[in-house]
Formats: structure tokens, C-alpha cells, sequence
């Protein structure tokens, strides 16, 4: 410990730690001004932080060399030690990082203020409903201990007396808005304005809180659902950071969010004294399935301000009870009511306070009645209609503040037209109208799948048909299937089918459909071809705010689209993916896989041609054991017919979940190849639902127990070989055992490593290939959320991180060498993105008995899901 002492001319530095005060050195102050001066701060001049700003811009965190550069070539800086250059990058970096935490915390606060004005007035509503129902209560008590039989009888009659007396009283009030002229849609709407007002911040329908829906300030806001109404109804409360004006356009767009809206034609737009205005709407929906008709609604649209300065856009139907003119005709859609909804938008500090009301009667009687709760739940109206709404206004304010990043370099305009062509283009297949061109071909005899032909060049090809690029063209041919599911959650029937392709696909028939790209001619698959694909590879393209939508480009690998390119070994085919629905724990949700084949160029203008799956579900009851269940094909594949189940699975008394499972696939066609594609497509389609089915029985939880089961420990005999040399080499390289086995048998070995604590994986290892996954123990199987038939789509790198990669590649010399690596520990990725923790992992050479290479073996000791 030293202590300096001043004086005139010398400072003296003494040190404390000795056994008697010493003077250990005598220094001037010129020369300990000169030490200390090399850690005193720099004062940067504003032509020196200019320059340094401007090398932040390009690479906020630059190497040492990039540093001395910087100080050669710009002169200003030359008086500056490369220490102190680094130091401020630190702490620039650092300010950067505060302030967007501080930004952060401001919009959270926003938004909390906001939530919180929302929840005051919801506790308003609810005191006053509270209040209402207390008085009706007491009243009711009232009249049951005073009233005796015959008053009670007197007074129902004066009742009904008194609603006929309320009648003739006011025999006028509908006959005025039946006159079509402006004063009677002016009625109307004003009617219509109080009715949703009553709805949107009123008791007029009995809201509850819907379940499911994330709480906090990142949430989507407050959501609720009808109780005990006519019709169903749904309500939404939310903050978002645009513009009331803004906000109102973009609901207005009712085709650009609403992913069920076929058409809206505006056929009379009025403007009223008050400076609002009036719409006669005529919209179209889709019907979600193969198994119903589509609905159509005639309404009436009102907008106009309140005296707060709030925007209201509020919409009813017209009909004979509430009068105006007669809508078109329904045709071939079953028309349906909407009952007084829209939109109220109040403008709040940097944003908009936004409440949305659907309220509709949807014909739930017309259709078949297992598929009622389609057009009966309040859950599935708020997922697909009002939350949808409240999300995409999100969206867009995020995308406005450039909060979202995107990939492969375009703009979000673009991904958005995308995803909503791609959702159309499966819709419009699904249902398959008249007046677009549709129409049905003949049975086969089983109608178990349904094809249509629409022969309009324009269906696929659009503004881009070339006749002399497509000189054959046939049309397009959709073979689509409509299915129940049983005890399916459709989030992970989905997820499945989105990461385990070749689980249900053919590729020949994918490279046939990719073929329609091509100017050159093609031939219908009949079976397989050579040049399987080695893998899928997922190219996320954007997600949406709270990743309930993915858009990706999915790389099929190594694939053979032509018979001449087999010999070659093939070539990478791509899909343009849609993904919605997969979050488990959302309810009502529909979960849709939608694709469509394309080139490398995918130009923004590139035709689709979308197929895929969209399971709905009928019930909503949730399985609180289906987020953390694993996709286990391998053990219940096996089970064969007539047997059991592995015991222990989820009961079906706690888990009854209908769902229906919409399937449809597009195909183009050469005008000699009508019929031969027809049955090709109707033959692929019942070969995907069996595989599909196939599936469902896998993951669907079992009759016969509670919990879920342990996988099905391998028998082949190639299992068996590969755990032998799995542990004789682990004991070979590191000289220890693997574990400890009683018998040194096969089926002891197997047994031994199957149900060994940590993961054991092994990886082939191939020149110029990614290594893939070919055997997995349980915990393995647990940590990848794979299974055994699924695994080889895995490969080595898609698991590791960039540091975990890294690692390997520095090690794996020292693995071909030596036998083995101890690596540290890090951080995995499973097959559905989730990350894994591990504490340390080793690898070494598996030997054959030849004592020749086989494989690599890994080995994840303690591992945990993050």
C-alpha cells in the first residue's frame, strides 16, 4: 500500500506494506504527471467524433486492425493511442445499448398506461354489470315472495300487453328506414353507431375474458368473447403505435388482414351531413373446408368521428327486420347476418387505443352438425377475425418503426403479398367456384377425394402466360379431401408435417409440380425416382409480431426434377412456405401448412400454385401435456394392429379434441395429359391422407393411460451391431466404460445405451456432405424432438450453433486423430427450434469390428432445455 506526500518540488511515494516507514522512491511531479497523464480521460474534439461516427455506422464493434487503420488514414486521430480508439467504441456501443433500453422501457411504460386505462374501464363495466344484475336479482326476489299466482299471471300479461302497446306506439320506426333514401340509411346507421358503442365499451353483450391470450405489455391486448348471445360475438382492446387515420384505412382494407375475405365490392358510398360516410358493402368469404358452403353478407357501413375526436367504423346487415335496400342475390353462398360490429379508434400519446367488435350469425344450422362449432365458436370468430385484425394493425406499426428484420432482402410490402397469394390461392382451390373457372370432373367411384379443373391459362399463369413459353398448357387440376381428426392437436399435427416432409411427401411428385416452371416438357410420376433428396433446409423469409406466421423458403436438397438430371445427381428444388398456427398453448386457433413450388430467381411477380393442409379444430379443450410431448413415431409405428398401446399415455377423458383436416393439392397440365394427371392426383391425395392418418395415430394421445409412455427400444439387428461398437469404441479411445452392463450380450448393450441418462447420437461422415444423424438413444430422440424414422432429415450443423460449430472444427483433427475430444459446454438447437443446454459433450470414432471407421459419436452430458 503506498501513500504519495506533496512538497514543493517532490512528491514522495511511501509504502505502508513494510515493517517501518521507508522512502521508497523519490519522484518529481513532472515525470509522475507524465505517468498519470497515459490513463487520464481524452477529450475528443467534434471533427474527431465525426469520424469516429462514421466508422460506427459501417461496423460498430471493429477488429484491432481495422483500429490502426482508422488512426493511418484519418490524421485527426493520429494523436490517439489505439487503447483509447477501442475504449470508445466500448462506450459508444454501450450509450447505443442504453438508449434503446430506454426506448424500450418508454414504449413498455406507454403501453402500460395505456393497458392500464383499458383495464379501468373494463372494471367499470363489469361494477356496472354487477350492479345491474344485484338489482335484477333483488328484484326477482321481490316479486317471488309478494306475488302470488294470479298477479304473477296478470303481470306476464301486462308484459306481453305492454310490448304489443311499445309497438303501435312506434308503428313508424322501421317503415322509415325500409324507404330506400338517405334519411333511412342514415337511421339505420345512426342505430347501428349506438348498438356497436354499446358493444364496444357497453354491457349490451355479456363479455367474458378469453383464455389463452399472453398477458403484459407485449401482448396483443385484452381479449373477449360472447356469452349466452344471438349469434357469436368477439372483442379486442389494444395500443398500437400508428395514427387513428392510419389505423382506419387499414381495417377498412378488409381483403389485406382478413385471410377468409374472398371479395368486397362497394356498390353506393353516400356521405351524410355530419361529415361521415355510408357504404352499401356486398362481401364473400371462404368456406374453411370442402365440407360446407361459403357465407356471403350484404351490410351497410357507417363511418364517422365522435365528439371526443375518436373514429368509429361501425357495419350491420340489411335485412328485412332492419330494413334498406335488397343486396344481389346469394348464388351459391349461404348468406349470413352481421349483427352491429366495427371499430372505435381513439388517439392516444404516440399511437392509437383501437376496440374491435365482431358480431355474427353465421347459419350454423345449414351445415352438417359435427361441423356446428366451426360456425358456433366465439373462440375461432376471435382468432381468425378480431384478433387477426388487431395483430396485422401490430404488424404494420412495427414494421413502420423497421423493429422487424427481415430476410432475403425485400421489403415487407412484398413478403405480405406473398403470404396473403398464398393464402388465397389455397382458398380459392379449397372451395373451387363456378365463376372462377372451376368445375368438377367425374368420380372414380370412391368419393373419398374431389377434383376440379379450371382450364383458365390465367388461374396460375396470370399477367406472366406465355403462350409461346407454355404452348400446352392445359389448366390447372386441384384434388383436395376434407377428413375428422380425433384427439389431434392441429398446432403439432402441423409442426410435424412442416419439419418431417418426408414423413408424407413423394418427390416425384413434388419435382412434377415444380416442372410447371419449365418451358420443357415433363411426365406424370408413377413411383418414385432416383435422386432422393438428402434434406430439407428451412430459409425463415419473416414472422409476424408474436410468430403465430412464418414465411420461409424451403430447400429440398439434392433432388432429381427431370429424369436426365438423376444421372447427375440431382438438383435443389424450392418451395415458398406459409406456417401458421403452431403455438400450442393458442386457443381456437387454426393451424395451415400452405406451399407452392418455385425457381431460384423468386421474383417478386413469381407464379404460385399453393397446396397444403389446414386443420381447424372443432372442440377447445386443451391437452396441458401436448407442449412438452415429443413427436415419438418410432415407438408407436410399431404397434401393430389389434394390440396395445405403450401404456401410460394421455388420457382421453382429460383430452377430447375433434378437429377437421382440409388437404388440397394443384397441379398444372398439358391438354393430352388431363385424365392421366387426374388420376395421378386423386391416387397421391388418399396416399397423403393415409400417411397423414398415419401420423395422427402417432402423436395423438392414447385411451389407455395418463401419462406418456417410453419410446420403443430398437430391435433390428443393425441396432444392435452399432451399440456393440458404440461402446467398444468409446472404451477403445478414452479408456474407460461407457456403462456398466451385467452381460456382455447384444440386447444388454442396446439396452444399456437406450436408456442411457444423456444424449448419444451418431453421425455419418461423408466427403463433400453435412453430416446426418443415423441413430439417436431415448434422450436423444428427447433432446432433438424427433423421432427414429425422422432423424436422418437431421444433420450435424443444423443443431450446433456458430460457437458449437466453431469448436467441432477445431477439434475434429484431433477426433480422427486421437479418437476422441472432450468439447465444453454450450448450446444446441432441437428440431423444433428450441434451445438445449448441455455441460459438456465428447466425441470419438465409432469402429467397426474390422476396426475401420464407421461413424462419429457424440455424447451430451447433462442436458436441459433453455
Amino acid at each position: 500500500m503506498y501513500r504519495l506526500f506533496r512538497d514543493n518540488n517532490f512528491l514522495l511515494r511511501v509504502d505502508y506494506s513494510m515493517t517501518s516507514f521507508q522512502i521508497v522512491k523519490r519522484e518529481t511531479r513532472d515525470s509522475l504527471n507524465k505517468q498519470m497523464d497515459t490513463s487520464k480521460y481524452v477529450r475528443y474534439t467534434p471533427e474527431q467524433v465525426d469520424a469516429l461516427e462514421r466508422v460506427y455506422a459501417e461496423c460498430p464493434k471493429p477488429s484491432s486492425l481495422r483500429r490502426q487503420q482508422l488512426i493511418r488514414e484519418c490524421p485527426i486521430l493520429s494523436n490517439i493511442e489505439p487503447k483509447q480508439i477501442k475504449v470508445w467504441f466500448q462506450n459508444r456501443r454501450c450509450r447505443e445499448k442504453q438508449r434503446k433500453e430506454a426506448s424500450r422501457l418508454q414504449t413498455v411504460n406507454r403501453k402500460l398506461t395505456a393497458m392500464n386505462k383499458l383495464l379501468m374501464e373494463e372494471n367499470d363495466r363489469l361494477q356496472k354489470q354487477v350492479s345491474r344484475l344485484v338489482y335484477k336479482n333483488g328484484y326477482m326476489r321481490q316479486q317471488l315472495r309478494t306475488a302470488s299466482g294470479t298477479t304473477t299471471d296478470n303481470s306476464c300479461e301486462s308484459v306481453v300487453m305492454s310490448g304489443q302497446h311499445h309497438q303501435q306506439q312506434n308503428p313508424t320506426k322501421h317503415t322509415q328506414k325500409d324507404a330506400n333514401n338517405p334519411a333511412g340509411l342514415l337511421a339505420i346507421a345512426e342505430e347501428t353507431l349506438a348498438e356497436f358503442l354499446s358493444k364496444a365499451t357497453g354491457t349490451a353483450v355479456d363479455w367474458v375474458q378469453m383464455i389463452g391470450m399472453k398477458p403484459g405489455p407485449d401482448s396483443i391486448g385484452i381479449v373477449a368473447v360472447s356469452r349466452n348471445c344471438n349469434g357469436v360475438a368477439a372483442r379486442a382492446c389494444g395500443l398500437v403505435s400508428l395514427e387513428p387515420t392510419k389505423v382506419a384505412e387499414i381495417l377498412k382494407d378488409r381483403l389485406s388482414w382478413f385471410r377468409d375475405c374472398r371479395c368486397v365490392d362497394v356498390l353506393s358510398v353516400m356521405s351524410t351531413g355530419n361529415g361521415g360516410t355510408i357504404e352499401l358493402l356486398y362481401t364473400q368469404t371462404y368456406a374453411p373446408t370442402t365440407l360446407a358452403a361459403a357465407r356471403d353478407f350484404w351490410t351497410l357501413r357507417y363511418t364517422t368521428s365522435l365528439e371526443d375526436g375518436s373514429l368509429v367504423i361501425c357495419e350491420r346487415s340489411l335485412t328485412s327486420s332492419t330494413g334498406g335496400p335488397s343486396g344481389p342475390p346469394p348464388s351459391s353462398f349461404v348468406r349470413a347476418e352481421m349483427l352491429p360490429s366495427g371499430y372505435l379508434i381513439r388517439a392516444c400519446e404516440d399511437g392509437s387505443l383501437i376496440h374491435i367488435v365482431d358480431h355474427v350469425d353465421l347459419d350454423a344450422w345449414s351445415v352438417p352438425e359435427v361441423l356446428r362449432p366451426l360456425y358456433e365458436s366465439t373462440k375461432i370468430l376471435a382468432q381468425r377475425r378480431t384478433v387477426a385484425a388487431l395483430r396485422y394493425v401490430r404488424q404494420i406499426a412495427h414494421e413502420a418503426s423497421g423493429e422487424i428484420q427481415l430476410g432475403g432482402g425485400r421489403q415487407p410490402a412484398v413478403l405480405r403479398t406473398f403470404s396473403q397469394r398464398l393464402s388465397r390461392g389455397f382458398n380459392d382451390a379449397v372451395n373451387g367456384f363456378v365463376d372462377d373457372g372451376w368445375s368438377l370432373m367425374d368420380s372414380d367411384g370412391v368419393e373419398d377425394v374431389t377434383v376440379v379443373v379450371n382450364s383458365s391459362p390465367n388461374k396460375f399463369i396470370g399477367s406472366q402466360y406465355n403462350q409461346s413459353l407454355y404452348p400446352t398448357f392445359g389448366g390447372v387440376l386441384c384434388a383436395k379431401a376434407s377428413m375428422l381428426l380425433q384427439n389431434v392437436p392441429p398446432a403439432l399435427l402441423v409442426r410435424f408435417l412442416r419439419e418431417h416432409r418426408s414423413e408424407w411427401a413423394d418427390y416425384g411428385v413434388d419435382a412434377y409440380s415444380a416442372a410447371c416452371l419449365k418451358s420443357s416438357a415433363y411426365a406424370v410420376p408413377c413411383a418414385r425416382p432416383g435422386g432422393f433428396p438428402s434434406g430439407q433446409v428451412i430459409l425463415p423469409l419473416a414472422h409476424t409480431v408474436e410468430n403465430e406466421e412464418f414465411l420461409e423458403v424451403v430447400r429440398l436438397e439434392g433432388h432429381a426434377m427431370f429424369p436426365e438430371e438423376a444421372a447427375l445427381g440431382g438438383r435443389d428444388m424450392y418451395l415458398l412456405q406459409l406456417c401458421s398456427g403452431v403455438d400450442e398453448g393458442t386457443v381456437g386457433s387454426c393451424a395451415q401448412l400452405v406451399f407452392a413450388p418455385i425457381d431460384e430467381s423468386f421474383a417478386d411477380d413469381a407464379p404460385l400454385l399453393p397446396s397444403g393442409f389446414r386443420v381447424i379444430p372443432l372442440e377447445s379443450k386443451t391437452d396441458a401435456s401436448a407442449a412438452t410431448r415429443t413427436l415419438d413415431l418410432a415407438s408407436t409405428l410399431e404397434v401393430r394392429p389389434g394390440s396395445a398401446r405403450p401404456g401410460g399415455e394421455t388420457d382421453a377423458t382429460n383430452y377430447n379434441l375433434r378437429s377437421v383436416l382440409t388437404i388440397a393439392f394443384q397441379f398444372t397440365f398439358e391438354n393430352h395429359m388431363r385424365d392421366s394427371v387426374a388420376a395421378m392426383a386423386r391416387q397421391y391425395v388418399r396416399t397423403v391422407v393415409a400417411s397423414v392418418q398415419r401420423v395422427a395415430m402417432a402423436i395423438a394421445p392414447s385411451q389407455l393411460g395418463s401419462q406418456i409412455g417410453p419410446k420403443s427400444l430398437p430391435s433390428s439387428p443393425e441396432a444392435l451391431t452399432l451399440s456393440q461398437w458404440i461402446a467398444r469404441s468409446y472404451r477403445i479411445h478414452t479408456g474407460a466404460e461407457l456403462f456398466q452392463v451385467e452381460s456382455q450380450s447384444h440386447d444388454a448393450i442396446l439396452k444399456q445405451l437406450w436408456h442411457h441418462s444423456d444424449t448419444i447420437l451418431c453421425c455419418s461422415v461423408k466427403t463433400n456432405a453435412s453430416p446426418v444423424f443415423t441413430f439417436a438413444n431415448q434422450a436423444g430422440l428427447d433432446m432433438l424432438e424427433t423421432t427414429l424414422v425422422a432423424l436422418q432429415d437431421i444433420t450435424l450443423d443444423k443443431i450446433l450453433e456458430d460457437a458449437g460449430r466453431k469448436i467441432l472444427c477445431s477439434e475434429f483433427s484431433k477426433i480422427m486423430q486421437q479418437g476422441f475430444a472432450y468439447l465444453p459446454a454450450g448450446i444446441c438447437i432441437s428440431s423444433m427450434g428450441r434451445p438445449v443446454s448441455y455441460e459438456q459433450a465428447i466425441a470419438w470414432k465409432v469402429l467397426n469390428d474390422d476396426d475401420v471407421h464407421h461413424c462419429l459419436a457424440f455424447m451430451f452430458v447433462n442436458w436441459s432445455f433453455m
